[in-house]
């Protein structure tokens, strides 16, 4: 049995500034909001690329200030990616870059509901 890749779910507070940060400063899209009826929470999927993530609003479907790590499997692209989004403009982050004695190079950003997104890309073995 092959499984697929699980979609993590999140928990956001402030729709428009998480719609501001993942669309708007991040590249991400929205594929779809799920609300039961007016006034009630917002349930969605951003996606970019073949990452998903889905974002709720509800109180208990995810635990608050979460932390997921997201691979670039491309050399440099972390790179690329991280100076694009330092010259955005976005005024809430300038990502850095950091080498992990573990083998990885990462961009770790905080969403506006304090989740930490960790995108990160395999160094080469000396």
């Amino acid at each position: 049995m092959e499984l697929k890749p699980p979609i993590p779910i999140l928990r956001m507070y402030d729709l428009e500034k998480t719609k501001a940060f993942y669309v708007g400063f991040l590249g991400f899209a929205i594929d779809w909001e799920h609300q039961f009826e007016p006034g009630t929470p917002i349930y969605m999927q951003v996606s970019r690329g073949a990452c998903r993530i889905h974002l709720s609003e509800h109180h208990g479907d995810a635990t608050p200030i979460s932390a997921l790590r997201i691979e670039l499997p491309e050399d440099g692209a972390l790179e690329a990616w991280q100076q694009e989004l330092r010259a955005s403009g976005y005024k809430y982050y300038r990502p850095g870059l950091q080498d992990q004695e573990w083998g990885t190079r990462e961009m770790s950003i905080e969403d506006p509901s304090g989740n930490k997104l960790i995108f990160y890309r395999q160094l080469p073995r000396a």
